[in-house]
């Protein structure tokens, strides 16, 4: 992945139930299963900065996901480096699907979107994911934590 700007789909995954105060928003319960955070990166280091900030585990919490992320593994990411915000696109997508539930408000404070936070009971494939966006992407896999 080069440091360019561009929209990513990070997948990530939870073993087991619990709840977590996510800012101002409020309680989120998590369940087992797949969430899909889907999100932008146009500032310095671009999307492979804003993934590898997602990733790390002890940081300062600015986004609802660092919330999130405390008690959810990454998986891998899809990305796209075109230079146009295509994550309200992805997220409108992700939104009409049957396998995936909405987590009202999440990640989309500042647009119109249902939310950024999807989640599933199976794990998502990229074929899945790339009928429902309408374009290929690239996909990053993360080792696990050492």
């Amino acid at each position: 992945m080069k440091s360019k700007p561009g929209t990513y789909a990070l997948v990530l995954r939870s073993f087991k139930s619990t709840s977590t105060q996510i800012g101002r928003r409020g309680r989120l319960i998590i369940v087992p299963g797949y969430y899909i955070y889907v999100g932008s990166a146009f500032g310095p280091g671009g999307v492979q900065a804003r993934i590898t900030r997602h990733c790390r585990k002890k940081k300062s919490k600015h986004w609802h996901i660092d919330y999130l992320r405390e008690h959810v593994n990454p998986v891998f990411a899809w990305y796209s480096n075109e230079p146009i915000h295509l994550e309200h696109r992805w997220a409108q997508a992700l939104s009409e699907m049957e396998e995936t539930l909405p987590v009202k408000g999440f990640g989309c404070t500042d647009c119109r979107c249902l939310s950024h936070l999807f989640v599933m009971k199976k794990k998502p494939s990229l074929a899945w994911f790339t009928s429902a966006i309408g374009f290929p992407i690239e996909t990053w896999v993360f080792q696990p934590d050492s």
